[in-house]
């Protein structure tokens, strides 16, 4: 299961999001939207059983009685929501959600391989330059921008 590239969408009145209908498929049985824990300006939709094995994969080191794990499970519980696939294909981003990260109503859907992130376009556009210059710098092999 693999989200892969970048959409321009806008939210209609009601705060839905038609999710691209080559993503639609992996959101069947369902989907989780989600703050991001390393992104602050986007949301995150995500596959029920994806959004489970991410938040067991962070919570596995911690001990269960400690502060950390309390405030990380607390943290995905509290800021996801479970929403449906309607029949045109959209999924309902909770108000308060869109709120926390500042989404306006011109988005941009970006695949980040487990997930869908959903940015406001104009913050989205003000990451790519960043992110495609970091991308140079990070990884095994990488010099002056080009891996061996």
């Amino acid at each position: 299961m693999t989200f892969r590239g970048t959409f321009d969408h806008t939210l209609d009145a009601k705060n839905r999001l038609t999710i691209p209908a080559s993503q639609r498929k992996l959101l069947a049985d369902g989907s989780v939207v989600a703050l991001q824990r390393d992104a602050d300006n986007c949301l995150a939709i995500w596959a029920p059983e994806e959004f489970e094995r991410h938040v067991a994969a962070i919570l596995d080191g911690m001990h269960p009685l400690s502060e950390d794990y309390s405030t990380v499970e607390r943290f995905f519980n509290a800021y996801s929501s479970d929403v449906e696939l309607d029949s045109a294909g959209r999924v309902m981003m909770p108000a308060k959600l869109i709120a926390k990260v500042g989404l306006g109503k011109d988005v941009t859907v970006v695949g980040a391989g487990n997930r869908l992130e959903v940015w406001d376009r104009v913050v989205w556009e003000g990451q790519e330059d960043r992110l495609v210059s970091a991308v140079k710098k990070i990884g095994p092999g990488a010099v002056g921008g080009h891996t061996s």
